[in-house]
């Protein structure tokens, strides 16, 4: 264990975020550089000895957090990010992404602030990647099996890092011109750089795995093609369609999918762009839905100089407390205030968009909105709460339904979906196609980060067991699909 009375001597402290005038006028992380490290020893030090580590059962990474953390409070850096690797890919991506489960669970937490578990993992990562000890570790031998991972997110490149680790011919297909999927163009910069990306890849490259990029697999190559070149395929292709809001009105110009606006932001960053085709300079930008990738628009709004910030939510506000039916170990839906909350804007809670308005070329100019509450298993309007805001700029926020369809994946291979519209698969990551595994949002539906890259790590531990036909010794999640919560 860590500091024996750290948890009771020692406060919690979080990184400190740079000041808000000085972070809006630039696209870094938020966080002052270096921030962690004058802290983040005493941090890992408040880690109790609890017994029984719900952190573990709260993170489906199965993360050793309570051995990492002693390493940390230790400065055995190197075996801090051993035991850390030991688990996830891609630490430099969760300890900046992840809404931390894990610390919901924290035994620290039932009555204390809990350990602020993220950001001793991300510390640990940084100074590996600072240190050299991140190093390629391409296989002894190849087994000569081929498999295509469709998709390049969290899942696909934990899934196709553990395949080609294993000693299996891996190819990456990406529809996108880059590498990384959602974290590349759904993620702004300003919450993680897109640095982390490239370095990861690298490493991968030098580890065997190829990557093909610009490459819709259902059109450009027909999925049953594809499964013919390869000894195994996993879909990997997240859960990209997007909730829409039918509403008189959605037709105007200025009214966007967060996905259509987000990834031009990126592109910029990039240098594809100098200025983003669509922007919010100058305008007054609503954000209708109120979770992370809602926060984002909020945040890239402020960056383009948007006049106003509006983000909606058609939920009451969460309390700023855990609340009595979300009892730890669970993770609690609470009022969070994000970097992006932080820099300006207002939320609005408990409203609906009823329509748009928009001026005689088409434009939106307002939005309409009324407030509602929840009655018989749905929402119901306030009469004569009735309201416009303006909007010249609208981004849907609202969550993913499924995976795509539009590409023909799906029918060209002969895959069964399930009733909410994913890729069926059983307990070991099969589809009803032999040879075709199914792994993160795709067969998950909307989820985090962390199931992501679980998920990745499992479907490949099954997909190597399928390839050699014996039991896999790549390390994986047990089962994280339907594994129960522990209490």
């Amino acid at each position: 264990m860590a500091d024996p009375k750290g948890f009771l001597t020692t406060p919690q402290q979080h990184c400190e975020r740079r000041p808000v005038e000085e972070r809006k006028q630039d696209w870094n992380e938020v966080y002052v550089p270096g921030g962690l490290l004058p802290i983040i020893t005493e941090q890992a030090g408040r880690c109790m000895d609890c017994g029984i580590p719900f952190c573990h059962n709260g993170c489906p990474l199965g993360n050793l957090i309570p051995e990492w953390n002693d390493y940390a409070w230790r400065g055995d850096w190197k075996a801090a990010i051993e035991r850390l690797h030991a688990t996830n890919n891609f630490p430099e991506f969760t300890g900046r992404l992840c809404p931390a489960p894990c610390e919901s669970a924290c035994v620290l937490g039932i009555n204390q602030d809990p350990v602020t578990i993220k950001n001793v993992e991300v510390t640990i990562i940084d100074k590996a990647w600072d240190n050299g000890d991140v190093a390629p570790q391409p296989p002894e031998r190849l087994s000569g099996k081929t498999v295509a991972v469709i998709g390049s997110g969290p899942a696909g490149l934990a899934a196709a890092q553990q395949l080609t680790r294993a000693g299996h011919t891996v190819a990456v297909y990406e529809r996108a011109d880059r590498i990384g999927g959602l974290l590349r163009y759904g993620i702004p910069e300003f919450k993680m750089e897109k640095r982390h990306i490239n370095r990861r890849i690298e490493q991968m490259r030098a580890e065997g795995t190829k990557f093909r990029t610009g490459v819709q697999v259902g059109t450009d190559i027909d999925g049953d093609r594809l499964k013919r070149r390869y000894d195994a395929v996993v879909i990997a292709a997240g859960a990209t369609q997007w909730r829409d809001l039918p509403v008189p009105g959605r037709e105007l110009k200025g009214v966007y999918q967060a996905m259509e606006y987000l990834p031009l932001a990126n592109k910029v960053q990039e240098g594809d762009y100098v200025t983003p085709p669509v922007s919010a300079e100058g305008k007054h930008v609503v954000v209708i839905g109120g979770g992370d990738t809602g926060a984002d628009c909020v945040g890239t709004a402020h960056r383009q100089g948007a006049a106003s910030v509006t983000q909606l939510e058609i939920m009451p506000q969460p309390s700023e407390t855990r609340p009595a039916h979300q009892p730890w170990p669970t993770m609690p839906m609470t009022y969070k205030v994000t970097s992006a909350h932080e820099e300006g804007g207002e939320r609005v809670y408990a409203v609906s968009t009823t329509h748009f308005e928009g001026d005689e070329d088409g434009n939106v100019q307002f939005l309409h909105l009324v407030e509602v509450e929840f009655k018989d298993g749905k929402f119901e309007p306030k009469p004569g709460t009735g309201r416009r805001i303006p909007a010249q700029l609208v981004t849907l926020a609202m969550g993913f339904t499924g995976t795509d369809r539009k590409n023909g994946l799906v029918e060209q291979l002969g895959l069964e979906l399930d009733n909410r519209g994913n890729i069926a698969r059983d307990g070991n990551y099969a589809t009803n196609v032999d040879g075709v595994f199914v792994a993160g949002d795709a067969g998950r539906g909307q989820s985090l980060i962390v199931w992501a890259i679980a998920e990745g790590r499992s479907a490949a531990k099954a997909v190597d067991a399928y390839l050699t036909g014996t039991p896999s010794t790549l390390p994986a999640p047990i089962r994280p699909t339907d594994r129960p919560l522990t209490v």
